[in-house]
């Protein structure tokens, strides 16, 4: 005999599932990761169009009811800013899985004048 092949196969197994194991757990920190950047987008979406609604009322409302809406969806308000009657929202979550804070940029305005009654 040239020489002992005895624990190759054990060790190429060990590797392999090594490796599938990294990659798993990469491939399901990346969706955990998308699914929280949807839902922080979500949350200044949502923020930024309640906000809009009472954008005649004046920025102090406008971005009462922006806090109000991120934090029912879990995240924290950055900044609110009224411009004329356009909102314009930044949302923040802390991820579960990586020392990061994600962040999310939100605009809307209202869909008739508000001055004006609406039919």
């Amino acid at each position: 005999m040239k020489g002992d092949d005895t624990g190759v196969g054990t060790a190429a197994s060990v590797s392999v599932c090594l490796v599938l194991m990294f990659l798993t757990y990469a491939g399901l920190t990346g969706a955990g990761l998308v699914l929280e950047r949807e839902r922080v987008g979500t949350a200044a979406d949502l923020a930024a169009l309640a906000a809009a609604a009472r954008a005649h009322q004046g920025e102090g409302p406008a971005c009462a009811v922006a806090v109000e809406t991120v934090a029912a969806n879990d995240a924290e308000l950055d900044d609110c800013a009224l411009d004329f009657h356009t909102v314009t929202v930044t949302a923040a979550l802390p991820s579960s899985l990586l020392p990061m804070t994600l962040r999310a940029v939100a605009r809307a305005g209202p869909a008739h004048d508000p001055t004006e009654e609406v039919e």
